[in-house]
């Protein structure tokens, strides 16, 4: 009773948590940009302001390292965990394809692209792809 108990309580709770996320999922781009720009910026007399350079697609193993482990990492509301085949075997067997849409749209408890509501759709495949790597050969 209690296991079930505690169960119950993870779950809620990460749907509590989640659930932000998904609601952010909804809006545009251009209103999510614009809703976390910064107010100001502060510069010493004669310095430049630091430009950031997109350098690419983060790896699969970056992404995961920074959005997909708080869930996949533990096993949070049944999320299969890294290279775990018993309980990746189904999922895959349903396809690359499907375990891509369901990641990207998302799925269950899953919140769409898992939180990381910047990544494209090639990052989240890469994510896939390094949770299956040690599966997959």
């Amino acid at each position: 009773m209690e296991t079930s108990l505690r169960k119950l309580m993870t779950a809620a709770a990460a749907a509590l948590i989640f659930s932000t996320s998904a609601m952010a999922a909804n809006m545009s781009d251009d209103a999510i940009a614009e809703r976390i720009k910064p107010v100001g910026s502060v510069y010493l007399e004669g310095d430049a302001p630091v430009e950031v350079v997109n350098s690419g697609p983060r790896s699969g193993e970056k992404v995961y390292g920074t959005f997909c482990i708080a869930c996949h990492g533990a096993g949070v509301a049944g999320a299969p965990k890294v290279n775990d085949k018993a309980a990746w075997e189904p999922r895959l067997a349903a396809g690359m394809d499907m375990v891509t849409q369901n990641a990207i749209q998302g799925f269950n408890a899953m919140p769409a692209k898992g939180t990381c509501m910047d990544c494209s759709d090639e990052e989240i495949v890469a994510a896939i792809n390094h949770m299956v790597a040690d599966i997959v050969q």
